[in-house]
């Protein structure tokens, strides 16, 4: 008897240390079987408490009746699957005859507290089916993404959401973004994770730095192209215009619109190119599009109205060319002139880091999504890399991107280097790799002479 208490409790350390230090090996080995057995247990009580029940049937009520039996219970959904995955369960229920997806998803905090699970989404699949995504604990306190996520062309992963799932960056679905927030937020960071997954595609990426390239110089070996003042970039940007107008020719005279043609082989844009002929697609990285927008002359005002027009243009006409953008900045409103507004309505993809005021939040999220709004302001200074990110569509939801270090971005870059294509267009842009130079001492100044 003493050998099976003493395993006992063993046992019982074993699972307190893997939840303390381990949590997803604690979930695997132990939390699964206990959140099945919760959910499984609980499962008609707690949908009839978050009222997610509809009565019996009239002609069951009848039968009752005539046979003198007990009325029937209410009718919860019906449970399709029960699914374990690395960070939870996935529930997938069959809504009963009145019953609407909507309800379930403002029970969800309710059916979080019940289940005794750390979160709960939901999302319709389709008509009459509905999907509980329910994690056993924090996934994004210490961010660990699959070791197998997938990967194809121009879609990469990027970062990890709050429901267990990975968050991808698709550039054929979605192909122009914005991402904000404050320093330290976590922006360059995600930026770089970007980088470093976007190095093994057959892409071109052209950055733009006014910060004098501290941000994306180190990575040179793997961009096509690199500005790092404001003058440069607008080069950069018409260069830029002038190789999507040629794309654009080289489409139009591929095409293929003929009677014997079918629909499918018609061209519209890059992808609809024979391997052949199709151009590399090109990813534009903008770290600071205020250094961009802000003028003191006016000269500057006349560069700057150059600069956010060929913005402008690029996220209208750029996406069939193979021309995506990826905009950063702490802030982008108004406040930074004319045009702004209009380039923010081409970024469909919104990201937004943690925020200093609320304006900076209505600035990504006020247009698409106002609910998102609350939660961006509500991300703590404690979590750099958590971000509030959502579509178009009106969805958001929380993500945080792995630490990647500059090492580690720099490493990732030198070793697809070869990758690199060569666009003559862009050749004067190729930024120069120049050998390492011995340290320069820095030295104060000399004081005066005392007269």
């Amino acid at each position: 008897m003493r050998w099976l208490i003493a395993a006992v409790v063993l046992v019982a350390v074993i699972a307190g240390l893997l939840r303390w230090r381990r949590p997803t090996w604690y979930w695997l080995s132990f939390g699964v079987t206990f959140a099945t057995c919760r959910v499984l247990g609980r499962y008609r009580a707690v949908m009839d408490a978050c009222g997610l029940t509809v009565p019996p049937p009239r002609w069951r009520l009848a039968i009752a009746r005539m046979a003198n039996r007990p009325v029937p219970e209410p009718r919860a959904p019906r449970i399709l699957r029960l699914r374990p995955t690395r960070t939870g369960l996935v529930l997938r229920l069959g809504l009963r005859p009145g019953q609407d997806a909507f309800d379930v998803a403002a029970s969800c905090d309710r059916l979080r507290h019940s289940f005794g699970m750390f979160g709960v989404t939901s999302r319709e699949i389709r008509s009459g089916v509905v999907e509980l995504r329910m994690t056993g604990y924090d996934v994004l306190r210490r961010v660990q993404m699959p070791a197998r996520a997938e990967r194809s062309t121009m879609r990469v992963p990027v970062a990890l959401r709050e429901d267990g799932d990975v968050h991808y960056r698709d550039y054929r679905t979605t192909p122009h973004a914005l991402t904000i927030g404050a320093t330290k937020s976590g922006k360059s960071v995600y930026q770089r994770n970007l980088v470093a997954e976007l190095a093994a595609q057959e892409v071109a990426l052209v950055g733009i730095d006014c910060k004098q390239g501290v941000e994306l110089f180190p990575l040179a070996r793997r961009f096509s192209a690199l500005a790092d003042n404001p003058d440069t970039a607008a080069d950069l940007l018409d260069v830029l215009i002038s190789h999507m107008e040629d794309v654009y020719q080289l489409i139009r005279a591929e095409q293929r619109i003929t009677a014997d043609t079918p629909d499918a082989g018609i061209a519209a844009d890059i992808w609809d190119l024979p391997d052949h002929l199709r151009p590399v697609p090109i990813v534009l990285l903008v770290d600071e599009v205020a250094e961009l927008a802000l003028f003191a002359t006016k000269d500057e005002e006349k560069r700057r109205d150059r600069i956010i027009t060929a913005l402008a243009r690029l996220a209208q006409l750029g996406r069939a060319a193979g021309i995506y953008l990826e905009i950063c900045g702490q802030r982008f409103g108004s406040e930074l002139g004319k045009g702004i507004t209009m380039l923010r309505a081409q970024l469909s993809v919104r990201t937004a880091h943690r925020v200093n005021d609320e304006t900076s939040a209505n600035m990504a999220f006020g247009d698409i999504a106002p609910d998102a709004v609350l939660a961006t302001v509500q991300i703590p200074v404690s979590a750099p890399g958590l971000a509030i990110t959502g579509d178009a569509s009106g969805g958001w939801s929380r993500i945080r991107t792995p630490h990647t270090s500059l090492r580690a971005a720099v490493d990732a870059c030198n070793k697809h280097a070869h990758l690199t294509p060569d666009l003559p267009a862009l050749d004067a842009f190729r930024p120069v790799l120049a050998s390492p130079a011995a340290p320069v001492a820095i030295t104060a100044p000399a004081a005066p002479a005392t007269p």
